[in-house]
């Protein structure tokens, strides 16, 4: 697992409504093992196979979600790194089908994230490389307020979805095809890297007047002693 994305889902609300009910951890999961690398190869039986701390939900990557702190409702103002951009528009609610990110070559389907019994948003499958998932119950991607997306940076056999995420900058595009037949178009504001103990909630899973996304994985080193990776990369990005 990985970074962590807190409680509902790291703490976008339980419910569709935008405003976050309430605030819990969580823990973006990086599941995974490192990619062989040069000269240093992870051993495999080593890495964990499925997301470790589901609070801010990542799966197995090298770039996939650690653990971090709750994001509790805080005021959209410090949701967003950009003030300076013009009002945004949003869509209605509606699930998302499909990931594109044409500058790493994105091309994936989503899956629903839960909360699980200990209040953690779960990882997607550790098994599927190409899949993102959504936190179901808050907010949708175009829809507003702050969306939340994670993926697999690797696997235990490979590579995964969000393996190139650090390779994102302000400006990029991506989309979201969605289950109203609409695409939601988003550019990104900024990728930051956060060591998982020190992540700031209140930035990431803040709630947002506009409509916002942030894209989740693993990233730093991979401790081999708690099977988890030290960092979250976080892409945060709006509707355009």
């Amino acid at each position: 697992m990985a970074a962590r994305l807190s409680s509902p889902a790291e703490t976008p609300h339980p419910s569709p409504e935008r405003t976050f009910r309430r605030r819990a951890t969580w823990v973006v999961w990086c599941a995974g093992l490192a990619v062989l690398v040069a000269t240093n190869v992870l051993h495999r039986q080593d890495q964990p196979s499925g997301p470790a701390s589901p609070a801010a939900a990542a799966p197995a990557h090298s770039h996939a979600p650690v653990s971090s702190p709750s994001p509790s409702p805080v005021s959209s103002a410090s949701a967003s790194p950009s003030n300076d951009r013009p009002a945004a528009k949003h869509l209605p609610r509606a699930e998302p089908i499909r990931l594109h990110i044409p500058k790493i070559s994105v091309d994936a389907p989503f899956t629903d994230l839960t909360i699980d019994a200990t209040g953690k948003l779960e990882a997607p499958p550790a098994n599927d490389t190409n899949l993102v998932g959504w936190y179901a119950k808050g907010v949708s991607p175009g829809e507003a307020g702050t969306a939340i997306i994670a993926g697999h940076v690797d696997t235990k056999t490979s590579a995964a979805v969000f393996a190139g995420l650090g390779d994102l900058e302000k400006g990029d595009k991506f989309s979201v095809e969605r289950s109203d037949g609409r695409t939601a178009s988003f550019v990104v504001d900024s990728a930051e890297t956060f060591a998982k103990d020190a992540f700031p909630d209140d930035r990431v899973y803040a709630d947002a007047p506009d409509a916002e996304v942030r894209l989740i994985t693993c990233a730093g080193n991979y401790d081999r002693t708690v099977k988890d990776y030290t960092d979250n990369l976080v892409v945060f990005a709006h509707l355009v």
